[in-house]
């Protein structure tokens, strides 16, 4: 069933103070990583999104034993899993999806199809397939292993070294899960520094690991040890609140307890480049991982040329600066993103056609935007391509918009951030006929 949202322009701006929930990207190491451990690893704070509660699904179809309660997950590895009988269904999932190929193609004596929405169906997973094959992974699929569904053997892998393309995160990791079940140890280069949750959660493990700037090597273990961590609140989430503080005047809000891994907060660096009001009070690290409380008032800003080496730690978030261009001073050039296009949906069009709609000055390019403000956003009706992060960027255009705007199928706000509504209608007083068109 469909869902639209109308949302009113905010009054007075943001104000208050936010707690967010726990980090995605986390969420789901800490499955796969619990997932290869007797002792197993608990999170509190573990991610509400629909995207993570697939990898637990499919992980405790695999043979996992997995237990949830509230917001506190346990993981760990179950007794011999055997052949998996129903398929692992991933739903939207790209990091399940891909993180679940690492996992099984080292398992010896399981056999797994694992599949996924329409929308994931059409995302490439060779990038993590044919590197998976390198070391002996048995692994089959559409396009010769291009595209879901997939169908893995397990067996005996061999180490080796995978120099990527391009830097990401996802195929990293999975060569990490395969590496921790090969008979060799297992070395990923990255031609630019992705994220780095995987490697801290295993440093707070105290599993043996070599890296050196943008190269990564791993050895076999045959049981990881176990431990209770505390997720931080989700970065990517926090952006959009960031975002909308940002952009309408009057605001002034603080996020608490956000993850600030410096693998992730290249939005900062860059909105700090265009004036914007932000302060960190650093707080303790959990995990591994550093967290702070992030204030942010609302701001008069410059446009930018984002650097390509800042690319692959705000690629979730380039959305939100494509919002954010249209209201600052002057021209914003966003290239080298055209992994933006076999997300959820193709994030550069979804962006350019939605902007453009509500009255931005927006060029789009083969791989990002070139953007020219500051532009009035009108309102009207835009489409979510049923893409989460769409949905909630143009539900925060709405605030700093001239007149309501409906965003499209905004339901799938669910995949990352269920709380995404509530948390606005907290936020934003102003906005008190927030609704859903059912």
């Amino acid at each position: 069933m469909s869902s639209d949202v109308r949302i009113r322009p905010a009054e007075g701006g943001l104000k208050g103070r936010l707690t967010l929930p726990g980090d995605k990207s986390i969420s789901h190491r800490v499955g796969f990583f619990g997932a290869l451990s007797s002792e197993g690893i608990t999170a509190e704070n573990f991610s509400s999104g629909a995207d993570c509660a697939s990898t637990l699904r499919c992980l405790e179809l695999a043979g996992c034993l997995v237990e949830r309660i509230g917001d506190k997950v346990r993981v760990r590895r179950g007794i011999n899993p055997g052949e998996i009988k129903a398929p692992l269904d991933a739903g939207n999932s790209g990091t399940t999806a891909r993180l679940l190929c690492g996992l099984l193609a080292g398992t010896p004596g399981v056999f797994a199809v694992i599949t996924g929405d329409e929308s994931l169906r059409k995302r490439p997973m060779g990038r993590v397939v044919s590197p998976l094959r390198t070391l002996g992974a048995r692994i089959d699929g559409p396009g010769g292993g291009a595209y879901l569904p997939l169908s893995i053997r397990g067996g005996c892998l061999s180490g080796g070294t995978f120099e990527l393309p391009m830097a990401s995160a996802q195929v990293k990791t999975a060569l990490i899960l395969a590496g921790l079940n090969a008979h060799g140890s297992v070395t990923v280069v990255e031609p630019a520094k992705s994220r780095d949750h995987s490697e801290r959660l295993l440093r707070h493990l105290g599993v043996p690991l070599r890296q050196e700037d943008n190269r990564i090597t791993v050895y076999p273990c045959s049981d990881l040890p176990g431990c209770s961590i505390r997720v931080p609140g989700d970065f990517s989430s926090a952006a959009f609140w960031i975002t909308g503080a940002l952009i309408v005047p009057g605001s002034d809000i603080v996020l608490e307890n956000v993850g600030i891994n410096p693998t992730r907060t290249g939005f900062l660096e860059c909105l700090k480049k265009m004036g914007a009001s932000i302060e960190i009070e650093e707080k303790e690290s959990a995990g591994g991982e550093p967290v702070g409380n992030i204030r942010v008032r609302y701001s008069e800003l410059e446009g930018i040329e984002v650097e390509k080496d800042a690319i692959p730690t705000m690629i979730d978030e380039l959305p939100l600066l494509a919002l954010i261009a249209t209201q600052a001073h002057g021209v914003t050039k966003i290239t080298h993103a055209e992994e933006l296009r076999v997300k959820e949906s193709d994030r550069i069009s979804s962006m350019a056609k939605g902007l453009r709609a509500l009255g931005a000055d927006v060029e789009e390019l083969e791989d990002g935007f070139f953007i020219t403000g500051p532009t009035p956003l009108g309102g009207g009706c835009v489409e979510s391509s049923k893409d989460h992060r769409i949905a909630m960027t143009f539900s925060i255009a709405a605030l700093a918009a001239q007149d309501e705007i409906i965003v499209k199928d905004a339901q799938c706000v669910g995949i990352s951030y269920p709380e995404f509504f509530d948390h606005l209608s907290m936020l934003s007083e102003g906005v008190k006929d927030l609704e859903y068109k059912r």
